[in-house]
């Protein structure tokens, strides 16, 4: 599980409650270092102390944490007729 915060002291101060791990985190796209996440990585943690660290040092959680792509779609067996 992932934990992401926009201050330093605030991902250090989770990590150190819950046994986490302190990461700079970045986003697709995102040039400026400033503007990069700190991230938490917790193994198992407590869900409702979780949240209530969560809440009180204003940082979310990764919504997404199946990192497997999608299959593709089906290919088409024929080629698509636009005109009779």
């Amino acid at each position: 599980m992932i934990a992401y915060f926009w201050e330093q002291d605030d991902a250090v101060a989770v990590a150190e409650r819950l046994g986490g791990q302190v990461r700079r985190g970045r986003f697709h796209g995102e040039d400026d270092d400033e503007d990069h996440p700190w991230l938490v990585v917790l193994e198992e943690v407590d869900r409702t102390a979780l949240d209530a660290l969560l809440t009180e040092h204003d940082g979310w959680l990764e919504t997404d944490t199946d990192d497997t792509p999608a299959p593709p779609p089906p290919l088409p067996n024929a080629p698509k007729r636009f005109k009779k």
